[in-house]
């Protein structure tokens, strides 16, 4: 800690005085947890969602992207106005926003309405999540209080989702599916208000905001996602499908040369010039890529074919948290022992295995042998994982430089989620167009007349012909999340060399939550 921040701990009424330092952690912490089970807790209202507002299915994706691209695009950013700005100033406006955010999304009638929520849900986070943990510096003296702090923090972090997938069910269930977002404005309005009350303010930075990074890199993957959900409903060959492309590939080149240029970039390229480090990015964009549409997917699933109420597809997921956990305590612990090549290969093996299995899904699935069984094998294969590239991302980094490190790897995890949910929802929408066609004419052969009245209104096929149609289209966009289960798994097994003495130092950093 600097001097500036020794003298303002011992300063009598300072912020997070002495006897306050559980207040301080719990403000930090439920921060936290609320931008960590936003991105689960409404996954789990995602088919009421769809009914009340009218989106397609594919269109739908948009309420996930939205969040987890501004989130994971400005990240960074809101880590850097933290130090230039002064961290608990950044963490009051990021939480501020985040809750004005999630009312408008609440009153939200129309679907571009809760998309611009989500969207600006998702700024909000990104200015708050990364100095909530750089508060901890700022709030705790180093040793064991601030070591505990972290400790909460992590665990916060990795519990968040399941804590999501259950407030979800309960508050789509009991009340409606707007509470999921209401229920962020009475916390965010008591964090705001407890902040500069028991949170110490950090020194102030001299330093330059990377405003041009930001923004091309955000609205190149914005732009690359929306390519794939545009050609997923009008086709390749489609005029705006190409436009968003060929927006997508200047703006995303326009990214990086913006960054080679930059005096203090968003992203600092040097990053990249390790081969283990590179190696850690491209199997975090894979599996986050295939854990948002398995997440997505296997929702609409369990509620829309298997007909289980919110609160019961809440509790079909905790399984697959549990094995999360228990995969990543494994790894936690043997590492130093193994070193991470081991655990990434059988983690990425694991999730291989459980999205294969996956593929194999039709109407007639049972929740314990068509979702229950490959959902633990994906779990336990992504709790592997976390931890281990995690660590190795951040190993052999200078301190100075393991802030962006570890936050390159979590903005990789949102975008990386965001844009291999975009891909699944291509392969999707194009699979269930196809089987819609084949089931179209059992449909009106056998139909009855009040349902063909209502196809008339809605041109939703009913079950179990949309049934069909539905799982169809799921079982097939799980093809290209093996693939780039696949290409974790080939490159954990050719690029990552990093050595186990090379971990040894680092074995306690905790991994990023499921969310």
């Amino acid at each position: 800690m600097t001097t500036s921040q020794l003298i303002q701990d011992k300063t009598p009424g300072a912020p997070g005085r002495k006897g306050h330092s559980g207040i301080a952690l719990t403000v930090i912490a439920a921060c936290q947890l609320m931008v960590v089970l936003d991105a689960t807790i409404v996954n789990i209202a995602l088919p009421h969602i769809q009914d009340a507002l009218k989106f397609s299915t594919t269109d739908l994706t948009w309420v996930v992207s939205a969040y987890t691209l501004t989130f994971g695009g400005l990240l960074l950013l809101g880590a850097r106005a933290g130090d230039i700005l002064g961290r608990r100033r950044v963490f009051m406006a990021g939480i501020l926003l985040f809750t004005f955010a999630s009312l408008l999304g609440g009153l939200s009638q129309e679907p571009w309405q809760l998309l611009a929520a989500r969207a600006l849900q998702g700024v909000g986070g990104a200015i708050a999540s990364p100095t909530s943990l750089a508060l901890i510096t700022t709030t705790f003296p180093e040793g064991p209080e601030r070591n505990r702090a972290f400790g909460v923090f992590a665990a916060v972090s990795a519990g968040g989702g399941a804590v999501g997938l259950l407030a979800g069910g309960m508050l789509t269930d009991w009340l409606d599916w707007r509470w999921v977002l209401f229920v962020n404005v009475p916390i965010g309005i008591l964090i705001a208000a407890l902040a500069p009350r028991f949170i110490n303010e950090s020194e102030r930075h001299p330093g330059r905001f990377d405003i041009a990074g930001a923004l091309t890199s955000t609205l190149g993957m914005a732009s690359l996602v929306y390519g794939f959900i545009r050609a997923s409903e009008d086709g390749w060959r489609d005029s705006l499908t190409l436009v968003s492309f060929g927006a997508a590939v200047v703006l995303l080149l326009a990214f990086v040369f913006t960054e080679m240029r930059a005096k203090e970039p968003i992203t600092p390229l040097k990053m990249f010039a390790d081969r283990n480090r590179s190696g850690t990015y491209v199997i975090m964009l894979s599996l986050a890529a295939a854990m948002f549409g398995m997440f997505f997917y296997i929702v609409l699933f369990v509620q829309n074919v298997l007909g289980y109420s919110p609160i019961k597809a809440g509790l079909a997921f905790l399984p697959v948290t549990v094995a999360i956990a228990v995969g990543a305590g494994l790894s936690q612990r043997f590492l130093p022992t193994l070193g991470p090549k081991p655990f990434m290969i059988t983690g990425a093996t694991f999730v291989v295995t459980g999205l294969t299995w996956q593929t194999f899904i039709s109407p007639d699935s049972s929740y314990l042998g068509g979702v229950l069984g490959p959902m633990l094998v994906f779990g336990f294969g992504m709790g592997l994982n976390f931890v281990t590239v995690t660590v190795t991302a951040v190993s052999g980094v200078a301190q100075h430089e393991a802030g962006a490190a570890s936050g390159l790897l979590n903005a990789t995890q949102q975008v990386g989620g965001s844009l291999g949910l975009s891909i699944l929802t291509t392969v999707f929408g194009s699979a269930s167009k196809d089987e819609a066609a084949k089931q179209l004419p059992k449909f009106l052969a056998d139909g009855s007349p009040a349902q063909k009245a209502e196809f008339a209104k809605t041109q939703q096929l009913p079950a179990p012909w949309g049934h069909e149609v539905l799982a169809h289209g799921i079982s097939t966009a799980f093809i290209p999340a093996v693939a780039m289960a696949v290409l974790a798994l080939a490159t954990a097994w050719l690029v990552i060399k990093v050595r186990k003495s090379d971990l040894e130092a680092l074995s306690g950093v905790a991994g990023p939550g499921i969310g």
